[in-house]
């Protein structure tokens, strides 16, 4: 087979540009840096850890019309100069896959050699303007701005093929990260394998690539994470906060670094770059500009990290050298680097620890810090481990966690803090930790004191047994809180208990963490009794049994129309068949709590035993329904019976003041404004804030 002139030439390119490129990058990342990126680019990529991508039918068809709106939220920019074919498949994309918010799309032709200026005029829904000249994608990009209508501004390469739901998920990422100013997409290549996860940028204003050739659901990559820029293939920034940056800055024309440079702008005003991974967008790198920064555009990227580094050098000091790598190369932006370490993973709509460990993740974040979360069992638990990553939380669960020892000595050194969560979980990773974090702070988070829990449970069954095996948790729980740096308890009576049991331990009190939800319904729009709890809580079906054995007929007779709604996930037999109860529902799990907690009058805590603060009496507060409870059920919680709560222990003293409570409009009125306040007061993210900052952001002797 002949070779022409043509081949040999890019043969030859290719292999000096492949030497130059191998030879720059051992002077400026070293020999460890570089072997690192070879390992990656010869890495092999499991098929089902890699994307499964959308593209449209491959035919040189124009769509005939785009769902686009007069009155767009987002205005979707593509600059374009030749390469129609690319252009039509992202448009395609986009007509096959519309987005469900509103948008529009403007195609801003850079003054095309190609039958571009021909065709897209064709396509309804379609806004398209021609640039007289080609002035290059700066340029067509401000262009485009100037023409856009939306609260948003996308831009979008059209080398691209954005997926399913990825402008909503760009959009939904401004509402749940309030601090965010630029959201970038995960870009992939078109085999699945991950291309870009945002980018950081080093201390002489080159930039890299973050998760190159990995897989897109590797667990550093697949959460929401601050990052130094999202590349202008597929970004979303605010149309006020793009006007204030100035656009893309034209000392860096005609492309190049302009992406680059209006992040760094972003954050200079105290705003987040961050990459959302679930938004992905397929993206044929260098289609347009090529790849080699010798000849053609390309050529400009050398040029303009120069220009780049003269502009933000003060602010680039701070940036990682090329001797860093890994999880280490974007340190900067973050305060502290924690762990959390639980049993499972937390299932917030299940439980109030769950809760309670997710809104402590919230603050953690809201505070600076990067969050990563390692569940013991290391397992996906679906759409909880998608929420914590959706959150912003680096959550890790096998394939990727080959083994906890391999796992804790590669990640050990990064984390300024740990949070071991539950005795039994803490015992188990505490001798890892010293060896592999021994700079970290060690933190043993009790959940409730489990001894202190157990023993109250052998006294309400007087079971001799159950005595010794509390005891045993005892001498098992005091072990762990003595061999931690500080110990959290959620309430103020197990701190006093510690204070005799373990006199020597740092203890602080971090209690339940709730969001107010709001006084809901009024009075008069609400009817029946609630009771919610997981039923793998053993106090909770010794409260619910002893609530329809005692205390309900009692209610019944002089309410014969109330029912009682029993919610909470695991149900044990014992409480299903309480649902043959006349007036008894039992519901099982309920994904959306909130319209029984708007809806009932009264919710229910009849705990005989247990420890810790009970969200259940948290969660209905937080949602203005007053509660009747035990002793046992409000221990800690700060209230006051007949102003916050109604407080009864026998079963006819329960009864008296469900029924008192169900038909006084005056008394449960001033309940729910009260437990409103309550929950405000001790048990809002805002009421724990210094308590975070103290044990976890204060700095340490």
């Amino acid at each position: 087979m002949s070779i022409s002139l043509a081949d040999a030439r890019f043969l030859f390119d290719r292999a000096t540009g492949l030497i130059r490129r191998g030879w720059l990058s051992l002077r400026t990342r070293g020999l460890r840096a570089s072997w690192e990126r070879v390992r990656a680019q010869l890495r092999r990529v499991p098929a089902a850890q890699r994307a499964a991508l959308y593209f449209p039918a491959a035919t040189p068809r124009v769509p005939a019309r785009l769902a686009t709106s007069a009155e767009p939220l987002a205005s979707i920019v593509i600059p374009v100069y030749g390469q129609l074919e690319h252009t039509l498949r992202c448009l395609r994309a986009l007509a096959e896959q519309p987005p469900q918010a509103a948008f529009e799309v403007i195609v801003v032709d850079d003054g095309s050699p190609d039958d571009s200026a021909e065709v897209l005029p064709t396509i309804a829904g379609l806004r398209h303007h021609r640039r007289a000249v080609n002035g290059g994608f700066i340029a067509a990009c401000n262009d485009g701005a100037a023409l856009a209508r939306g609260e948003f501004l996308v831009f979008l390469n059209n080398d691209t093929v954005p997926q399913p739901g990825w402008l909503d998920a760009l959009l939904q990422t401004f509402t749940d990260h309030p601090g965010a100013g630029l959201v970038g997409a995960q870009l992939l290549y078109p085999d699945g394998r991950l291309q870009e996860a945002g980018g950081v940028v080093r201390n002489d204003g080159s930039a890299d690539k973050l998760g190159r050739l990995a897989a897109p659901m590797q667990p550093e990559f697949a959460s929401v994470r601050r990052v130094d820029y999202c590349s202008g293939a597929a970004i979303a920034i605010r149309s006020e906060e793009f006007n204030a940056a100035g656009g893309f800055d034209i000392r860096y024309a005609p492309a190049f670094y302009e992406d680059t440079d209006l992040a760094m702008s972003v954050r200079s005003r105290s705003l987040e770059v961050l990459c959302q991974p679930g938004s992905k967008v397929v993206h044929i790198e260098g289609a347009t500009a090529g790849t080699d920064t010798r000849h053609g555009a390309k050529a400009y990227q050398v040029r303009n990290q120069r220009i780049f580094l003269e502009r933000w050098r003060e602010t680039l000091h701070r940036h990682p050298g090329h001797e860093v790598s890994g999880p280490g190369l974007t340190r900067h932006l973050h305060t502290r680097c924690i762990l959390v370490i639980d049993a499972l993973t937390p299932t917030p709509d299940r439980d109030s620890g769950s809760l309670r460990l997710v809104n402590l993740m919230r603050l953690l974040r809201a505070e600076g810090a990067h969050v990563v979360f390692l569940p013991a069992d290391l397992k996906h638990a679906g759409a909880y481990t998608e929420a914590l990553q959706a959150l912003g939380v680096e959550t890790w669960f096998a394939p990727f966690v080959g083994g906890v020892p391999a796992w804790m000595r590669e990640h050990g050194p990064r984390f300024d803090s740990v949070i071991a969560c539950r005795h039994y979980v803490a015992r188990e990773f505490l001798p890892l930790l010293r060896k592999h974090a021994p700079q970290a702070q060690l933190v043993f988070d009790t959940i409730d004191l489990h001894y202190l829990r157990e023993q109250r449970a052998a006294e309400v069954a007087g079971d001799a047994a159950w005595a010794r095996t509390a005891q045993r948790t005892r001498v098992l729980e005091l072990d762990v809180i003595a061999r931690s740096d500080l110990t959290l308890v959620v309430s103020d009576a197990e701190r006093a208990l510690l204070a005799t049991d373990a006199p020597a331990a740092r203890v602080e009190v971090l209690s339940n963490l709730h969001r107010i939800a709001g006084p809901g319904a009024p009075f008069a729009q609400r009817r029946d009794l609630v009771f919610v709890g997981g039923f793998r809580h053993p106090p909770n079906v010794d409260a619910v049994r002893w609530f329809a054995d005692a205390v309900f007929p009692r209610v019944r007779l002089r309410l014969p129309d109330v029912r009682f709604h029993c919610i909470g996930g695991d149900v044990v037999e014992a409480i299903g068949a309480l649902a043959a109860r006349d007036g008894i529902t039992v519901h099982g799990h309920v994904p959306d709590i909130a319209p029984y907690m708007d809806g009932c009058r009264v919710a229910l805590a009849p705990l005989r035993y247990g420890a810790g603060v009970k969200g259940k009496v948290n969660l209905s507060m937080a949602h203005g329904q007053p509660v009747v409870a035990t002793s046992c059920a409000i221990e800690g919680m700060h209230t006051r019976d007949g102003h916050d709560v109604l407080v009864a222990d026998d079963a006819n003293a329960f009864a008296d003041a469900v029924v008192r409570l169900h038909e006084d409009e005056a008394l449960w009125t001033t309940l729910s404004r009260n437990g409103l306040d309550n929950v405000a007061r001790h048990f809002s993210l805002d009421a724990a804030r210094e308590t975070v900052r103290q044990v976890f952001f204060a700095p340490r002797d």
